[in-house]
């Protein structure tokens, strides 16, 4: 299955934000670029910043995706019920 392509109209907010996919790929570049440690510093901080960006649009993204998540539940009498999602505790 190919990735969907952003349909939004190009003069709207969401047509400029990249994708989750491409902020992780962004995140992991300016961290891979970081841990090298040879940038001079004024590079290292503008590298820092687009990745603090990536991370918060991944984040953004997850939360988003996560609200929309639901598990369906079958009641006493049969039915199905809609919940809200909430992931196992971690041990």
């Amino acid at each position: 299955m190919s990735p969907r392509k952003n349909t939004a109209n190009a003069d709207s907010p969401e047509a400029e934000k990249p994708g989750f996919e491409e902020s992780l790929r962004r995140l992991e570049k300016a961290v891979s670029e970081l841990e090298q440690g040879n940038l001079p510093l004024d590079k290292a901080l503008k590298l820092y910043e687009e990745g603090v960006q990536a991370y918060r649009a991944c984040h953004e993204i997850l939360q988003n995706a996560e609200c929309k998540v639901a598990k369906l539940v079958e009641t006493l009498e049969g039915t199905l019920k809609e919940e809200p999602f909430k992931p196992p505790e971690e041990q």
